[in-house]
């Protein structure tokens, strides 16, 4: 039976192509928020990188509360993708994800409801709440009518990960939902 999953997986990945959805296997995101960068990644292989992003303005941290301006560090996946927002593309990613959560509430930071409602989201592998006290819409996007200059030279979102327009539109190419992230 193991034997097959590498032809079961080409075969995947030949209906997907044919299908017009080119979205490669094994295709993982990697934001370096000290190099500013975000790399597509497939397998070990760089496939693209995107320099000069941008991340929350008051930078980044493992204990995320809403309206702290900070880019939540940690691994999430590709939660749900907008192509009509005022960011011109939006990928919402699984935060608060429950490793996140679970800090959270044995700090006392959420109650037990909140984190019962995000480990079910969790498992049942959808949405978690987006209104708890460790904030919501965490996602990679575009600007929109956002001015480049400014995302050229500041840090300035309220903890997403910014690219342009032009580059989230690259990035859709190798993303769905699923797709993994990590940000650290």
């Amino acid at each position: 039976m193991t034997a097959c999953r590498p032809a079961i997986r080409l075969l995947i990945l030949f209906v997907s192509f044919v299908a017009g959805n080119a979205v490669a296997a094994d295709v993982h995101i990697l934001v370096d928020t000290t190099a500013g960068t975000l790399a597509v990644m497939q397998g070990e292989r760089l496939v693209k990188v995107f320099d000069g992003v941008a991340i929350g303005r008051y930078g980044v941290t493992d204990a995320k509360q809403r309206g702290d301006n900070m880019t939540p560090l940690g691994y999430f996946t590709i939660s749900w993708i907008t192509t009509k927002t005022r960011f011109h593309r939006f990928l919402g990613l699984n935060y608060p994800d429950l490793e996140t959560a679970s800090r959270a509430f044995f700090k006392g930071t959420i109650n037990k409801q909140e984190w019962l409602n995000i480990r079910r989201a969790a498992k049942e592998g959808k949405r978690p709440p987006q209104n708890t006290a460790l904030g919501g819409l965490i996602g990679i996007h575009g600007l929109g009518e956002g001015d480049t200059e400014i995302h050229q030279d500041y840090n300035w979102t309220n903890g997403c990960v910014a690219l342009t327009n032009d580059e989230i539109d690259q990035l859709m190419e190798w993303v769905e939902v699923g797709t993994p992230v990590e940000i650290r």
